[in-house]
């Protein structure tokens, strides 16, 4: 064993002569520890709610969506959308129409985005699975079997699936049975002077509700894509972006590169990070500041680290010249105290990347911290990543030894 490592283990470890400054070194040690546990439940925590609501946003988001990079709709014979159906990676393709439209229901209205879907934005997404009230149904017709020789077809009748909050506002409930009013303006047809002549109507029945995210619950509208496609006079191809599956077991970005190949730069294939641009940087702006914050509690520890490194220094001085009596240079004494230093450092983080990951695990298992009743989960999520430790130690260690390597070539040996 080196002689600086043993003299700086036995100035850390000794259990024979217990010091004021021995004391402070522990508590900078400790320090140390609190801080790097902190980072890493902190950033866990925030991993576990990015992934909670990414999680949301995956079921009314699909996880391809193709677009027109001019205009606002295309038709589905404009492009190979057959060869889209069946390639291979691809699982179920949605046809999709949106359009801002206005909602009355007696004396309550909102402007919602109404997205019109066909029979597999179900299968595609798991909507259903996050119905409040009511049920996932949008369509209703009688089937022409069951109608007698003498009885008319009659017309399809389409239910609306809404948001939570918009259809709190709008004053609907189980019980609603008669229909919401939808108008959208007419296309190229100017102001009109009359509601009939600015708007084309349709009426649907509301469904139920559904709660995902608050973004999403004050701003959707589902309905039938047949529906909306009467309001905006769109021919019987003609959406306004088609939602892509991937199938299990293939790589998204490899079945966006495919399709992207396939469509040509007319279109845009975005995944569910590019649908949401907005959320996604906000939330790694937050997470990056929250790390940046603990940053500095990290290293206000690292400056105590500095304290108690000097005061050891002082305290040592008898044995340092000791040392220098038996033939130490002054780099060898150095070297002790640097070594002194970065045990400090180095038994610090590691108790705290345990201590962290015991607190994390302790959550995920049990979770002993409740968010109450009313949220969607009852224990704050965890989501421990092992780039968090490493981040955190690399970050950690490098104050420390920056601390300690100061520390030792400003002292008076």
């Amino acid at each position: 064993m080196h002689p600086s490592f043993f003299i700086a283990r036995r100035y850390l470890f000794s259990g024979r002569k217990k010091s004021i400054i021995t004391l402070i070194s522990w508590i900078s040690l400790v320090g140390i520890a609190v801080g790097t546990t902190a980072l890493i439940v902190v950033l866990s925590v925030y991993n576990g709610i990015g992934k909670l609501t990414q999680n949301l946003f995956d079921v009314f988001d699909p996880e391809l969506i193709i677009e027109p990079m001019e205009g606002k709709t295309f038709h589905t014979e404009s492009i190979a959308y057959t060869d889209l159906c069946g390639m291979q990676g691809v699982g179920y393709v949605s046809q999709l129409a949106e359009e801002n439209a206005w909602i009355t229901h007696k004396h309550n209205e909102a402007i919602v985005q109404l997205r019109g879907v066909d029979e597999s934005y179900q299968t595609m997404t798991g909507l259903d699975t996050l119905m409040y009230e009511g049920c996932y149904v949008l369509k209703s017709e009688v089937e022409q079997d069951s109608l007698g020789e003498d009885e008319v077809p009659m017309h399809p009748t389409y239910f609306l699936l809404f948001g939570g909050e918009i259809y709190d506002n709008l004053g609907l409930n189980s019980y609603t049975n008669s229909p919401v009013a939808l108008h959208i303006p007419k296309r190229g047809s100017g102001i009109g002077m009359t509601m009939e002549d600015a708007f084309n109507i349709g009426y649907a029945y509301p469904a139920g509700c559904f709660f995902i995210q608050k973004d999403i619950d004050t701003r959707y509208v589902v309905a039938p894509i047949e529906l909306v496609r009467q309001l905006m006079n769109y021919a019987p191809d003609e959406v306004t972006s088609i939602a892509v599956s991937v199938a299990n077991g293939y790589d998204v970005d490899e079945v966006k590169a495919q399709i992207q190949q396939l469509l040509g730069s007319e279109y845009s294939v975005k995944d569910r990070f590019e649908q949401q641009p907005l959320y996604y940087k906000v939330f790694k702006s937050e997470r990056m500041g929250v790390f940046l914050i603990l940053s500095l509690i990290v290293l206000i520890a690292t400056l105590n680290l500095i304290a108690s490194l000097s005061l050891l220094i002082i305290d040592k001085r008898r044995n340092i010249h000791t040392l220098r009596s038996i033939g130490m240079d002054n780099s060898t004494i150095r070297r002790t105290f640097f070594i002194e230093g970065v045990l400090i450092a180095l038994v610090g983080v590691a108790s705290g990347l345990v201590l962290g990951f015991l607190i994390c695990f302790a959550q995920q298992q049990f979770g002993i911290i409740k968010m109450g009743s009313n949220f969607i989960t009852d224990a704050f999520p965890v989501a421990m990543r092992l780039l968090d430790f490493v981040a955190t130690f690399a970050m950690v260690s490098l104050l420390s030894l920056l601390a300690v390597t100061f520390t030792v070539k400003k002292a008076r040996i």
